[in-house]
């Protein structure tokens, strides 16, 4: 798609969505698509099919337009991750290792333009403090969750294998999707197969 056209709204957004969410997936549309220099309150208007003025009126500023889209991010990667759907740890490893799969496998396909958009606006938080504290606090409710499952399959160092897990994960994504992988996606089953070694290693299952 050439850089004139923003990429459309995101087929996932519910039917009743709210101004704030229309301009938040616009603004994460943008994102994906042009970068941040394409992020405007003016494009995120168009994008949104929205009058002029409707973005500002919201979030008058540009960082305040960065929140925004945070906030946004954080609700859809959530579903994207299905934490509801996480299994109970009594279920036994292979339960973790299919629904981490999964979600990892949604992030690289179905949701690849939402994975673009965070790697846009990770960046950005490196130069800007409060956002960065908005980022990282959105961040915490996955590895909260991931820690305890961990921990009640028997971790001995869940903080250490936490940061294992998710850099191994964000390693794959950016590579697959932005990196020099990003026309080899593996397939659900590849990612199964790499999480169950990795987990196999930590919990010694």
């Amino acid at each position: 798609m050439p850089p004139s056209t923003p990429a459309p709204l995101p087929s996932a957004a519910p039917a009743a969505a709210s101004r704030a969410d229309l301009v938040a997936d616009a603004a994460l549309a943008l994102l994906a698509e042009r970068g941040m220099r394409g992020l405007t309150h003016r494009a995120v208007d168009e994008t949104a099919g929205l009058p002029q003025g409707s973005t500002s009126n919201l979030a008058r500023t540009r960082q305040a337009l960065l929140e925004l889209a945070v906030r946004r991010l954080a609700d859809r990667e959530e579903r994207v991750l299905a934490l509801h759907e996480v299994p109970d740890p009594r279920a036994g490893l292979d339960s973790l290792v299919d629904a981490l799969a999964l979600a990892t496998h949604r992030a690289l396909t179905l949701n690849r333009e939402l994975t673009l958009a965070r790697y846009e606006l990770a960046l950005e938080a490196t130069r800007r403090p409060e956002l960065r504290a908005r980022f990282d606090a959105a961040g915490a409710r996955f590895r909260e969750r991931l820690g305890g499952l961990v921990t009640e399959l028997g971790s001995p160092d869940p903080e250490r294998h936490v940061l294992s897990l998710v850099a191994w994960a964000d390693g794959l994504m950016f590579s697959c999707v932005a990196g020099t992988f990003h026309a080899e996606v593996p397939g659900l089953q590849d990612v199964r197969s790499d999480l169950r070694e990795i987990l196999n290693g930590m919990l010694g299952g």
